[in-house]
């Protein structure tokens, strides 16, 4: 079960919807970045340079090179933590088109079933904010475990592999049922569930491919929905919305 919807997953990652979102995503995610970027050497000149010069003695004349050097290093240290932000950020603004994603996988994968419920407006916003904390998460855990051998690996994709698996696999049942009955049937297959987390992980890890990681997730745990409901003697209809 969970070969085929892996196998089903990556055969629609390079169809043209799902391109579509990924150029989206990424260009969402370069704005926010430059943003972030103006806004934090914004803040740093106006307001902490300042306050910490108040602190430090006057640097004399031959120092004016170590200066320019200690600003390089700074945009340097900036530039690095924006790099660090590109996997969680893409990640939370894909959120955003994860219902288009699901909607592709349904019609096409699943043309005798009723099309999913897309997700309303806050629930999907809030929806990208767990995933931008998962993904934190995740990446802050390899980097601190890279200096422990031995179980890096290990813990890195028990914690992943439950974290993703959950909110993902969530995220495609809730689009069928309310809530509480995602997260019973999330419960009842856990392990089929946890080792599509690990799945989910596997991309997380890889540089530049871990920015199709939300494409991939979505599109391996819709269809990972589909199988299990399959199994459990059908798919549930979804509900009207208010």
């Amino acid at each position: 079960m969970l070969l085929s919807a892996v196998r089903r997953a990556l055969a629609d990652l390079p169809s043209h919807p799902f391109r579509a979102a990924l150029w989206k995503s990424l260009g969402l995610t370069a704005l926010v970045l430059v943003a972030l970027w103006f806004a934090v050497e914004t803040v740093f000149a106006s307001a902490i340079a300042p306050w910490l010069g108040q602190f430090l003695p006057e640097p004399p004349a031959w120092a004016s090179g170590a200066e320019t050097l200690a600003g390089w290093a700074a945009g340097l240290a900036l530039a690095i933590g924006l790099l660090f932000l590109i996997g969680p950020v893409s990640a939370a603004i894909a959120g955003l088109f994860l219902d288009d994603v699901a909607a592709v996988v349904e019609r096409e994968r699943y043309p005798g079933a009723p099309p999913g419920r897309e997700m309303p407006l806050l629930p999907a916003l809030w929806l990208s904010v767990k995933f931008f904390g998962v993904v934190v998460l995740g990446n802050l855990l390899a980097f601190a475990l890279l200096l422990v051998p031995g179980i890096n690996l290990v813990a890195f994709f028990a914690v992943n592999g439950y974290l993703l698996g959950r909110e993902y696999f969530e995220f495609a049942a809730m689009r069928y049922r309310p809530e509480e009955e995602a997260k019973a049937m999330r419960r009842r297959n856990r392990a089929t569930v946890f080792a599509g987390g690990a799945a989910i992980a596997l991309f997380l890890a890889v540089p530049i491919l871990n920015l199709l990681t939300p494409l991939f997730a979505a599109a391996l745990m819709v269809n990972l929905h589909h199988l299990v409901s399959q199994r459990e003697g059908g798919l549930a209809l979804p509900r009207p919305t208010a």
